[in-house]
């Protein structure tokens, strides 16, 4: 298991269109791919549970990754909300 927190970057947050890029990311991963949000935790790879945790602009999440690739997957998924997610 591994882990790092990231900031949103997204002026709106996470969104309609950047909760699918962020979960178009996470899909390329075998590994499990969560994020905690205060107490909650969501499933990075379901647009829904993305969506559902309400991330505004400026909140930091934690993302966890458990699996045979989760330093790439990890990488993966902070480099892209790094990145804007598309925006």
């Amino acid at each position: 298991m591994v882990s790092q927190k990231v900031a949103i970057k997204n002026p709106t947050g996470l969104h309609l269109r950047p909760a699918g890029e962020l979960c178009k990311q996470a899909m390329q991963y075998k590994s499990l791919i969560t994020f905690k949000y205060g107490d909650n935790t969501a499933n990075a790879k379901s647009v829904l549970s993305v969506l559902g945790a309400c991330i505004k602009s400026g909140d930091e999440i934690e993302f966890v990754c458990t699996g045979e690739d989760e330093e790439e997957a990890l990488k993966g998924v902070v480099a892209a909300v790094e990145s804007g997610l598309g925006e």
